[in-house]
């Protein structure tokens, strides 16, 4: 069966509000989205949504029960199949001439300068595991391209709190205190944007696991606020990528 494409009118409503010419920057775009969990699979859905003409999303879990007061990809039919491929699946059926490029796997030191050889526009990270995601944000500002990273989402309720700044500028923020303590050693103290909130976690809320490679804890997770903190991430790249400031 011949793919049909996207239908011809599907983006009049975005071209109505940034114009022709600052969508055609969005038409034009290549964005990789690495994590497919809460954040990330609403970061790239509104980046799909909002035009972009190619994309690369890489996740390599599998769909869990835990998975679904949060996660876009999450619903009963999924459970067990792969969150890249589900999302992958998803995206194509919202935008059908999207160029996308769908890694289940999950990123290493190793692995992520190959991965990053490709002339992304934007990186966006939404991993919440502490080794890949300092090693993707490291290689990323390294390679001189555009980052934005989503701070901890758990153990928040209040989407008021949450804010877009300089990852120097973070606080309130123990994944962020993590990163920084990492991240100065490889010489990257901020220069790019993060989204983070400013509500405190309450400590009763963490709760140490044993046997997750890079996670040491995990904190219960409410389903709104993962969600904004993903359509805030793509919010980050579309603006910047098109040129389109807070005041219009």
């Amino acid at each position: 069966m011949t793919n049909p494409g996207p239908h011809p009118g599907w983006q009049e409503r975005s071209i109505q509000l940034v114009g022709e010419a600052k969508h055609a920057k969005l038409r034009n775009s290549n964005i990789l989205v690495a994590g497919m969990g809460g954040v990330g699979s609403m970061a790239a859905e509104m980046i799909c949504r909002s035009g972009a003409g190619r994309m690369t999303i890489i996740d390599a879990d599998t769909i869990q029960p835990g998975n679904l007061n949060r996660q876009l990809p999450a619903t009963h039919s999924a459970l067990g199949k792969k969150k890249a491929l589900v999302m992958g699946e998803h995206l194509m059926d919202i935008n059908p001439g999207l160029e996308l490029t769908v890694l289940d796997e999950f990123i290493n030191e190793e692995r992520i300068p190959e991965i990053l050889e490709e002339p992304f526009d934007y990186v966006v990270d939404a991993i919440d595991t502490l080794s890949p995601k300092i090693w993707l944000i490291y290689h990323t500002i390294r390679r001189g391209q555009r980052l934005t990273s989503s701070m901890g989402s758990g153990g928040r309720v209040d989407p008021s709190q949450i804010r877009v700044a300089d990852f120097s500028d973070t606080y309130n923020d123990r994944l962020a205190y993590l990163l920084r303590k990492k991240l100065r050693k490889l010489d990257i103290q901020g220069g790019f944007k993060v989204v983070f909130s400013t509500e405190q976690v309450s400590r009763e809320q963490i709760i140490p696991v044993e046997g997750e490679p890079n996670k040491k804890s995990t904190v219960g997770t409410i389903s709104f606020i993962p969600a904004i903190f993903g359509c805030t991430l793509a919010s980050v790249v579309v603006r910047d990528l098109i040129g389109l400031s807070r005041d219009g």
